[in-house]
């Protein structure tokens, strides 16, 4: 334990070293990717979403491809095709280890469409035969929010499909002033080294499954997805699979932080990230009714209203 803890340390500390100020968001993110998980980064542009998901892949010593999704991106150019010539599938950027979808809501729905079996079952189907993907596969998201022009809302199935939404936010003063003063010269990115090989963090995501939690806390977590379902707030409410990522999460998470074990406390910062997206506010509940702002207020109140158990 103490072994794979120091590497998940070294992972975040890797990151850190270009992402600053942004500690909690790494070790969210770094949660995910132990729970196979996938991670959508919601925010202005600028505030260091590429970045940050360009700094998680150079951490680990794996394959990673970038998608930078437009309108005129096919689904093809996602998964891949069968070369009628050669006779032989040409394989897309999905198939590699850590993905990196830029802007993927600037790309058309039957592009978006093109991740859905990847991210839910690990696969592509074309031409009616089925190409696993390298284990572990992990998508990393960014979009911009729905609000700027020339995007494309991301549907509930696929919504669904990612763990977590994070909003990475804008640096404080001092973190502002600390990235400038570390790119004056040179772009840290660039000097990012792999901490870990493939094997130890397939042994990382292996150990997650070990992180004992209780019975009581699953409870909890099953009365925060059905609260969500039962709110006269919400249309439609998370679904059974919401419930299920979250306590994987909760696992993880308790993982990155040191532990053998889950405290509610877990569950009720974790809830924040995995159930917002998941959600739909009835039409008369608000006008911003479709905001990311107004969907995290009203599970902040399902979470304020959901007692926790003691331990």
């Amino acid at each position: 334990m103490t072994d794979l803890y120091q590497s998940l340390q070294s992972l975040v500390d890797n990151v850190s070293r270009v992402v600053v100020g942004k500690d909690e968001t790494i070790r969210l993110v770094v949660s995910s990717m132990l729970s196979h998980g996938h991670v959508l980064l919601e925010d202005k542009p600028g505030v260091g979403k590429t970045i940050l998901a360009r700094a998680i892949a150079k951490s680990v010593d794996c394959t990673f491809k970038r998608i930078q999704c437009t309108p005129d991106l096919l689904p093809v150019d996602v998964t891949g095709y069968f070369d009628p010539r050669s006779r032989e599938f040409r394989q897309g950027p999905v198939f590699t280890n850590i993905l990196l979808a830029d802007e993927l809501n600037r790309a058309t729905p039957r592009t978006q469409s093109a991740l859905l079996e990847a991210m839910g079952e690990g696969q592509v189907s074309v031409e009616g035969e089925t190409y696993l993907l390298p284990s572990p596969f992990i998508v990393i998201a960014t979009q911009n929010p729905v609000e700027h022009r020339g995007v494309n809302d991301l549907p509930e199935a696929q919504l669904d499909r990612f763990q977590v939404l994070l909003t990475p936010g804008y640096p404080s003063e001092s973190e502002e002033k600390r990235i400038l003063m570390n790119r004056q010269v040179r772009d840290p990115l660039l000097d990012l080294s792999p901490v870990m090989d493939l094997a130890r963090l397939r042994e990382l995501i292996d150990h997650v499954p070990t992180i004992i939690m209780s019975e009581s806390l699953i409870d909890y977590v099953i009365a925060l997805v059905r609260a969500t379902r039962q709110s006269n707030l919400l249309h439609v409410g998370a679904s059974p699979r919401c419930a299920l990522q979250l306590m994987q999460l909760s696992r993880a998470y308790a993982f990155v932080e040191g532990r053998g074990y889950v405290v509610p406390d877990d569950v009720k910062t974790l809830a924040k990230h995995v159930l917002p997206h998941r959600v739909l506010p009835n039409t008369s509940s608000s006008e911003t009714m479709n905001t990311t702002e107004w969907k995290q207020e009203i599970v902040k109140r399902i979470i304020e209203d959901s007692r926790p158990p003691k331990s």
